[in-house]
């Protein structure tokens, strides 16, 4: 076989290993991306809860201003506060030995999270990965005056 010959064969087989591995490092990285989206959406969901405990345990603030501060921070943080769904609870809590009982807020943010690159193609092959529902929880003490 004449050298030139040989060389032709290996470029085509350069081609098909290119188009065998290259949807697979494709879905990683569209993976790599979905993964910092959620990340980053749960983040903001997190911080949502914190912010709106934060407001719930001030003076003279109800569990309507914590929820009113959660879907503030919601908005700024670039995610619909009318997908999310927030809760805000105030309760006591009762810890220590002699028992001591304080007045707490709970704030709960949950946000529906739809995967935008990896979720359409594994419904196409039939997998199940479309939205997963990220929740933020935070619950603070109720400072005295």
């Amino acid at each position: 076989m004449s050298p030139g010959r040989q060389r032709a064969s290996q470029s085509g087989q350069a081609v098909i290993e290119l188009a065998l591995t290259l949807p697979l490092l494709l879905v990683i990285v569209m993976g790599i991306f979905d993964f910092g989206l959620m990340f980053q959406r749960y983040e903001v969901v997190t911080n949502a809860a914190r912010e709106g405990a934060r407001v719930g345990v001030l003076p003279n603030y109800t569990t309507t201003y914590a929820e009113a501060r959660a879907q503030q921070y919601l908005t700024a943080g670039g995610l619909s506060s009318a997908s999310a769904t927030i809760v805000a609870v105030p309760g006591q809590a009762t810890f220590g030995s002699p028992a001591k009982t304080v007045s707490q807020v709970t704030v709960t943010v949950s946000y529906p999270y739809t995967y935008p690159f990896i979720g359409p193609i594994l419904n196409l092959v039939g997998g199940t990965l479309g939205t997963v529902t990220l929740q933020g929880v935070s619950t603070m003490r109720v400072e005295g005056n």
